[in-house]
C-alpha cells in the first residue's frame, strides 16, 4: 500500500523487482566457494584441463547488477590454460588446435584429431562437478554453452562456461573463446559489457540500474512476446549513452521516454556493443511489432500516470501505473 507515487515505486522496487540483499550475498558467497572447488579439479579429476585462474571472470546480468527478481541463474566463466594451442577462425565457427604435448586437452579432442571439441569440454565439467561431495544430490547437465549446476539448497542455477583467453590479435585485442553449442568455439568479451554498464550508470549518478531492472520486469509481463534480457539492456544503455542530461533518481520520470525509445527502435536491428556478434535482435518481425505496439500503449499510460501525479491525483496515478506493471504494483492506501 502506498499514498504517493514515489512510495509506490520504492516499494515495487524493494519488494518485487530488485533482488533480495540476502539472496545476492548468499549467491556471491556460494559462487566464490564453487570457483574454489573447480580450481582444485586439475589435481583431483583425471585429465581435467589446467585452469588459468587469473582470467576466471563473472558475467551476465547478476555480475553487472542488472538482474531482476527472481534470481534464477549466476554465470561464471572458468578460463582454461591453452597450453600452447592455437585457434583458427572459419566462416561460421572457431576451431582450436591442441598442441601435441597438451595431454589433458588432447583427451577432449574430436576422435583421431587435434581439434578441441567444446561439447566434450563442457561435459568434462559436468562429470567433474559430480565428484564434489556437496553436489552429489544436485542436478548437473549441459546446455549449448555451459555446464548447469542446480543445487537443492538454492533457487538459482550456476551456469559454468569453460573458456580460453586469446593472445592479442593484430589490432591488439584479446577475446574469450567460449563453446558455440556445436562443438566449436566463438568469441566474446564480458569485460566490455561490464565496463559499459558501469560507465553509463556512473555517468547518470547510479540511477540507470533500477531503470534497467524495472523495464526488464515490464518485458516479462504476459502482455507481449519477451525480448532477450541482454537485448533490452543494450537498448536502454544505448538510449542513455546518446541522451543529453542525466537519468532521474525517480524511476517513473524515466519510464515514458524509455518505452518510447523501445517503441521506435525494437523493430530495428540492434548491434552488439562488443562489436563481435553483429545484430543481437533475433526477434521475428511479428514479435518486434507486438513489443513495439505494447511499448507505445504503455508509454501513453505512463504519460497519463505522470500527468495525474503532477496534478496530485496520486490514487489515479498509482492505478494507471498498475496497468503498466500489473497486479504486483502497490495499490493506493
Amino acid at each position: 500500500m502506498a499514498s504517493t507515487v514515489i512510495q509506490a515505486f520504492n516499494e515495487f522496487l524493494a519488494n518485487t523487482v530488485n533482488l533480495r540483499k540476502e539472496d545476492t550475498q548468499t549467491a556471491r558467497s556460494s559462487r566464490d566457494w564453487l570457483v574454489d572447488q573447480i580450481a582444485g579439479f586439475p589435481d583431483k579429476v583425471d585429465k581435467f584441463p589446467r585452469i588459468y585462474n587469473e582470467k576466471i571472470t563473472f558475467f551476465g546480468s547478476f555480475a553487472r547488477r542488472t538482474k531482476k527478481r527472481p534470481l534464477d541463474d549466476v554465470d561464471i566463466m572458468i578460463c582454461l590454460s591453452a597450453e600452447g594451442s592455437t585457434y583458427y577462425e572459419g566462416l561460421t565457427t572457431i576451431s582450436i588446435d591442441v598442441a601435441s604435448n597438451a595431454e589433458r586437452l588432447k583427451s577432449l579432442c574430436n576422435t583421431d584429431s587435434n581439434t578441441l571439441n567444446s561439447i566434450r569440454v563442457v561435459n568434462k565439467f559436468v562429470s567433474a562437478l559430480k565428484t564434489v561431495p556437496q553436489y552429489r544430490s544436485a542436478e548437473t547437465k549441459r546446455n549449448q554453452e555451459a555446464a548447469i549446476l542446480q543445487l537443492n539448497s538454492y533457487d538459482w542455477n550456476f551456469d559454468i562456461v569453460p573458456c580460453f583467453f586469446t593472445s592479442p590479435d593484430s589490432t591488439g585485442k584479446s577475446y574469450y573463446l567460449i563453446p558455440d553449442g556445436s562443438g566449436g568455439w566463438k568469441k566474446t568479451d564480458p569485460r566490455i559489457d561490464q565496463e559499459r554498464t558501469s560507465r553509463i550508470n556512473q555517468a547518470n549518478d547510479g540511477n540507470v540500474l533500477n531503470i534497467i531492472r524495472v523495464i526488464k520486469y515490464w518485458n516479462k509481463r504476459p502482455t507481449m512476446p519477451s525480448a532477450s534480457s541482454y537485448l533490452l539492456e543494450t537498448m536502454i544503455l544505448n538510449y542513455y549513452e546518446s541522451k543529453s542530461g542525466k537519468a532521474s533518481q525517480f524511476v517513473d520520470i524515466e519510464i515514458p521516454s524509455i518505452l518510447e525509445y523501445i517503441w521506435l527502435n525494437i523493430t530495428n536491428d540492434v548491434q552488439d556493443p562488443k562489436g563481435i556478434q553483429g545484430n543481437i535482435n533475433h526477434l521475428t518481425d511479428e514479435e518486434r511489432s507486438k513489443i513495439s505496439t505494447r511499448a507505445w500503449r504503455d508509454k501513453n499510460k505512463a504519460e497519463e500516470a505522470r500527468s495525474f501525479e503532477r496534478n496530485n491525483e496520486y490514487s489515479r496515478s498509482i492505478k494507471k501505473w498498475a496497468e503498466v506493471f500489473g497486479d504486483d504494483f502497490p495499490s493506493y492506501e
